[in-house]
């Protein structure tokens, strides 16, 4: 290395959930060489389920996020259905699906006031002292009661469907055991009242962020990518048992739309020397021509339409801002704010429905087998895919798990690199349009 190359570590990388690095190689001439997006914990998830009995997976994979346990409750459960040719009663499905849109309230909210507001409401330039959730609370505490309050609500939903706030324990293979009582249910309404009213607040900020840095948004890290996202005939979803898989190239043309049981065929995992996380990519297009992205923005590309007349609402208006596909990266919080409408949407029309406190909620003729049975739904940051091989006393022989994050690791790499060469070498930042601050 010459005196004027340059190596810049950035450790740890914060506001993630997990462990990770970022390593940047600067030539002599100020550019960008290579950027390398390193994550540096390994879990050993699929070893640990080897060898235990199925029925016990649900209660050991949600430990694998702290964030977001109840989608990996939900999807272990489905996995060992699938595999044991299992259908649940429709009150258990429902309240899986209650579970799933409380998760994603409390985890939208979360990651829209803890993560990405400090950056917009302080300005990126602000000192870090200030840039941050106590920064945002010091200035403006009544958005931040707010925000406190509508993640209070999803995990309200959580402890009462799942039987704890972090890490539920009420879904068993072929069903639920714990049913929701009309107290319950009558609380959660006025709750939901209550979120409808915070939801509608927080769309206000969000439009308002969106519209002060709509220049920033449009041009910073804009990378065309594949997207990925479940979908039932077209319209979002972030839990349905019928769901498809569906792919959108960088051109916005559906590359493909697949039954779950067929994910290996299309799913591809590229190991990066650099990495304890793979790369996922849509495989029929190779890599890395087709990494691909997940979580808000993917699902909100890859739909043709919103479930609830809101979040719709919502979507024509970002798709009159920002087009489909919309490639640019800094988009994926006000596509996760449209989500967190559909949620909360959804919640109150599942606590309407009269089955939600349904008895039957769990079946009585659960037998293990020998199966292979594959399940996926959608974490609030991506679509989280299962795969248990079981024997015919019901033990899982292999699991293969992609979690939500992994199928966005080589895209945030890309992401970062992208804008690194606009920053150092293109100084795109200082041309860019800044609002005023929020606060100082």
């Amino acid at each position: 290395m010459t005196k004027e190359e340059k190596t810049v570590v950035i450790e740890p990388a914060t506001r993630l959930e997990g462990h990770a690095n970022v390593v940047l190689k600067l030539n002599e001439k100020g550019g960008v060489d290579n950027l390398m997006f390193c994550v540096t914990l390994t879990r050993m998830f699929e070893k640990f389920l080897e060898g235990r009995l199925a029925e016990q997976a649900p209660q050991l994979t949600p430990r694998i996020c702290g964030i977001c346990p109840e989608p990996h409750h939900v999807c272990s459960l489905e996995a060992v259905e699938a595999a044991w040719d299992i259908e649940p009663p429709s009150a258990a499905v429902k309240l899986r699906d209650l579970l799933m849109q409380g998760k994603q309230i409390s985890s939208h909210a979360l990651h829209f006031y803890a993560l990405a507001a400090p950056d917009f409401l302080a300005g990126p330039f602000a000192d870090p002292s200030v840039r941050n959730l106590v920064g945002v609370f010091k200035n403006m505490p009544d958005a931040v009661k707010k925000a406190i309050t509508l993640m209070r609500i999803g995990q309200t939903i959580c402890r009462y469907v799942g039987g704890r706030s972090v890490h539920p324990v009420t879904g068993v293979p072929g069903g639920m055991f714990k049913r929701l009582t009309e107290e319950e249910r009558d609380e959660l309404l006025k709750l939901i009242g209550e979120a409808e009213e915070l939801t509608d607040f927080t769309v206000d900020v969000a439009r308002k962020v969106v519209e002060g840095y709509l220049d920033v948004i449009t041009k910073l890290g804009v990378v065309p990518t594949y997207y990925v996202g479940l979908n039932v005939n077209g319209v979002h979803t972030i839990y349905d048992r019928k769901a498809t898989v569906r792919v959108m190239d960088p051109e916005g043309k559906i590359a493909a739309d697949f039954p779950k049981k067929d994910y290996l065929q299309y799913v591809g995992e590229h190991v990066a020397p650099h990495s304890y996380a793979t790369h996922i990519f849509f495989k029929p297009a190779g890599y890395p021509e087709g990494i691909w992205r997940a979580g808000p923005l993917a699902r909100i590309n890859v739909a043709d339409k919103m479930e609830t007349p809101k979040a719709q609402e919502l979507l024509k208006e970002f798709r009159d801002a920002v087009g489909r596909p919309c490639h640019a990266t800094l988009a994926y919080n006000w596509a996760r704010i449209i989500e967190l409408m559909e949620a909360v949407e959804k919640a109150k029309k599942l606590l309407e429905d009269p089955e939600i406190v349904s008895t039957d909620v769990k079946r009585a003729d659960v037998r293990p087998k020998e199966g292979n049975g594959v399940a996926i739904v959608e974490a609030p940051r991506g679509t989280l895919i299962y795969n248990y091989w079981t024997d015919d006393d019901g033990v899982i022989k292999k699991a293969n798990l992609i979690v939500a994050t992994n199928n966005n690791i080589a895209a945030v790499e890309k992401s970062m690199l992208v804008t690194a060469k606009q920053v150092f070498e293109e100084k795109l930042h200082e041309k860019l349009k800044l609002p005023e601050p929020w606060f100082k």
